[in-house]
């Protein structure tokens, strides 16, 4: 079989478009279908023609049997074993069949001579494959020396043996790559989950720093108070008084702090915060000028930005004399700068207000690698610069071993695309040389091919180019020019690279357009063979190669940009599991926490109203205190290692006692049901916070608790009658002021919390988990002036 479709056109598979129309979670499936209609057309191609090459020439059937047994077996293995991903290549099996292979590939020499001389392309692309590196490049090169040397032994021309080898050195790459990319694609899926795990695992230790840091000294020193207070209850109560107002106060703050971090935690909105500072600032009668670049961002450094630019605007307020300010969001070099300037400020005035949060912006910005600085001008102008590196998103610092192992791969393929193209330029070359021997129409020969192959590195073969562009179109039509206008002088000696054409054509225009641009250039490459004076055969049989070597191409350039899309889009995965995570910690360490702490102040004020009057019920009030502290303590653990199951049991007598504490009837009736960890530990959560809820309504005398089954599953009651008393319903905490999830109610009527209400703090949070387990979150005012929240959990 002669190589010389290392050199010609070919065509598309079924499903060529790239763009947006399929989800990000289709694409490695569709890139896996794609690479194996790709393989097989390609590969199979390869052999039948081969066959139908070699069977004209067969001495007898016998031998036309064996040469047909002898491909099949060596598409079989390539097909069925090496080709498929799930396969292992560095397996006894997988040596076994190389071994087997090998015969395959080399036995019928003896029999068939040249006409199986390109068959050990086959090993050439196995060894690539099974054997290790330092091992596979060598044999690779031998096999594709044996090739040669079959030529030559057979006493083909020198050109010819050099055409072929350098045929064989394309064949061999591209058996490599079509086998390799299905298996890369999918490699590159399943490294996803783990990068994700692997960020999610770091940011959770990041979390338990930030909580023992918040938490753990105020809560110890709570604990440790409560120790002092309840020796001192005997000795001198005045100064139990005194540390009981500071246990209650140490609580209040630490829940301040609790409310505080849960929402700097959430993500926040570079562009909404530009326009809510623009807006703020036109009110204020200043005129203001805002650039934002809209390039993606990691969330780290989206929402550190945000909040310098929302409490760098609110520094900007602060000045009276403002009458200009402009805000200035760039990308350059790797790095993002965020620049606030605003005129209005005198010598005298201080550059930050002592309470601006911007004081502990230089140490949150180095945490990033990037520089903050804050200064007055001479001028009168205040400038506020942040400048944060944009990390690379083809390398990860905390990539796993499967993602090192992927980039590699990935590498590996993007040089040996340029490598098999180079290949087939050379061989075009030296198909020149066997057709003429005119050293002009050499020498334009050579030069089309150069300007074919640089077009093709520099443009084409790159991921990012814009496939459906005027440029792109305008290069194509260049790509054309250089590829058939030598057809004018050249005549018959005509030689090109026309597969880099359609294969390019094939990516770059719309399916329709790119099938009738197949169909044309394969027809125009036909009748070129057939007035060069080819034969019928020779026109089938080169033509055949041709679309072959086009689908190649094709395919090489549309997985190569596919591997670069999901690499980008995995990395966005991961990103947004590490966003997920940080919002989850955020719920998690409000719900569980805020009740803990205002139990704990509360019950702190009671202790110390009843210690003058009632000694022993004060001291059963400090107990409770120092248990409720030892259990914020244990959820501070529980918060920081991502898992936390609560008991219904021990939620319901904390939720008695603490309303008990705070003078309001109790009436509770609970299930005595053994139900499952999630739902037990949703139905916890809710309870805790709707317990937390009611003690916000200053008026309430009367609450019921109740669980039930019901046909929808578990249904959990709290029902409360402070709303109508205090005229404007459940006072929201400062958090969902802002993203309001559950919205106090003034007049009757519900709001049923789904997994589209926006996520909020306190009740509102509430809404994801239930419907996490397919459940209805709701809460609204009653005919009867009553608040209930009501939470319904399918078992």
């Amino acid at each position: 079989m002669s190589p010389v479709a290392a050199l010609e056109p070919a065509g598309r598979s079924a499903t060529a478009e790239p763009r947006g129309t399929t989800a990000a979670d289709r694409r490695p499936r569709l890139a896996t279908y794609l690479a194996a209609a790709i393989l097989v057309t390609v590969v199979a191609g390869f052999g039948v023609i081969g066959v139908v090459s070699l069977l004209p020439n067969s001495v007898d059937a016998w031998e036309g049997a064996y040469a047909i047994g002898a491909v099949a077996g060596l598409l079989a293995i390539q097909l069925l074993w090496f080709s498929r991903p799930a396969a292992r290549l560095d397996s006894v099996t997988s040596r076994v069949l190389l071994g087997v292979m090998v015969v395959l590939a080399y036995a019928p020499v003896a029999t068939f001579g040249l006409f199986w001389a390109d068959m050990p392309d086959f090993v050439g692309g196995a060894v690539l494959l099974v054997l290790p590196p330092r091992y596979a490049w060598p044999s690779a090169g031998a096999a594709c020396l044996s090739i040669a040397f079959i030529y030559w032994y057979h006493g083909a021309e020198p050109l010819t043996v050099v055409y072929n080898a350098i045929a064989a050195v394309f064949y061999i790459i591209l058996f490599y790559l079509l086998a390799r990319l299905p298996r890369m694609v999918n490699e590159l899926h399943e490294a996803r989950s783990e990068l994700a795990q692997r960020a999610v695992a770091e940011q959770r230790l990041a979390f338990a720093r930030d909580l023992h840091d918040l938490l753990g000294l105020s809560l110890s020193a709570i604990a440790l108070k409560g120790e002092l207070v309840h020796r001192l209850m005997s000795k001198s109560a005045e100064r139990a008084k005194a540390e009981l107002a500071e246990i209650t106060a140490t609580a209040q703050r630490t829940l301040s702090d609790v409310r505080a971090v849960s929402h700097g935690y959430r993500e926040l909105s570079l562009e909404k915060e530009s326009r809510t500072a623009e807006s703020l600032l036109s009110a204020s009668d200043i005129a203001v000028q805002i650039h934002l670049d809209r390039g993606e961002l990691p969330v780290q450094a989206g929402t550190l930005l945000a909040r310098v630019l929302r409490e760098g605007v609110t520094n900007v307020l602060r000045y009276s004399e403002v009458e200009h300010c402009e805000i200035d969001i760039r990308h350059h070099d790797g790095k993002v700068t965020l620049e606030i300037v605003n005129d209005g400020v005198t010598r005298d005035d201080p550059v930050l207000a002592p309470d601006s949060k911007l004081s502990a912006l230089p140490d949150e910005v180095a945490a990033l690698g990037g520089t903050a600085t804050v200064k007055a001008d001479a001028d009168g102008r205040f400038r506020l610069r942040v400048e944060l590196p944009i990390p690379d998103r083809t390398a990860s610092t905390a990539a796993p071993e499967t993602e090192r192992q992927s980039v590699s791969l990935s590498k590996r393929v993007r040089w040996l695309l340029p490598t098999a193209m180079a290949m087939m330029g050379c061989g075009a070359t030296v198909h020149a040389l066997q057709l003429t021997t005119d050293a002009w129409q050499v020498a334009l020969v050579i030069g089309c091919v150069v300007a074919l192959l640089a077009l093709q590195f520099s443009y084409f073969n790159r991921p990012s180019t814009q496939l459906r562009s005027t440029q792109s179109y305008g290069m194509l039509f260049v790509q054309a020019c250089l590829t058939y206008l030598p057809l004018l002088p050249l005549g018959p000696n005509w030689v090109s690279v026309p597969g880099l054409l359609i294969g390019s054509s094939l990516l770059v225009l719309p399916p329709v357009a790119g099938w009738a641009f197949f169909a044309v250039n394969i027809a125009a490459y036909a009748e070129i063979q057939r007035i060069s004076g080819a034969n019928i055969t020779s026109t089938v049989f080169y033509t055949a190669a041709t679309v072959l070597t086009g689908l190649a191409v094709f395919g090489l350039l549309w997985l190569v940009r596919l591997v670069t899309e999901l690499d980008s889009t995995r990395r966005r995965l991961a990103e947004m599991a590490l966003a997920e995570e940080r919002l989850r910690f955020a719920r998690d360490l409000h719900d569980l926490l805020g009740m803990s702490l205002s139990a704990i102040a509360l019950k702190s004020e009671l202790t110390a109203r009843v210690l003058p009057l009632d000694r022993d019920r004060a001291a059963e009030e400090l107990t409770e205190v120092l248990g409720l502290t030892r259990q914020a303590l244990s959820d501070v653990r529980s918060v920081a290692s991502g898992y936390r199951e609560l008991s219904l049991d021990s939620e319901s007598r904390t939720a008695k006692s603490v309303l008990a504490a705070a003078d309001v009837r109790v009436r509770m009736e609970m299930l005595e049901d053994d139900l499952p960890m999630p739902v037990r530990t949703v139905l916890a959560v809710v309870l805790r916070e709707g317990v937390t809820n009611v003690l916000r309504h200053s008026r309430v005398e009367s609450c019921e608790i109740a669980m039930r089954r019901t046909g929808e599953g578990i249904c959990l009651d709290i029902v409360n009658d402070g709303v109508e008393r205090n005229g404007d319903g459940p006072r929201p905490e400062p958090e969902a002021a802002e993203e309001p999830a559950v919205p106090a109610p003034r007049v009757p009527g519900s709001v049923v919390a789904s997994r589209e209400t926006s996520p909020g703090s306190g009740i509102g949070n509430l809404s994801h988990r239930v419907a996490d387990l397919g459940g209805e979150l709701t809460a609204g005012v009653e005919p009867d002036g009553r608040f209930r929240l009501r939470a319904v959990v399918p078992v």
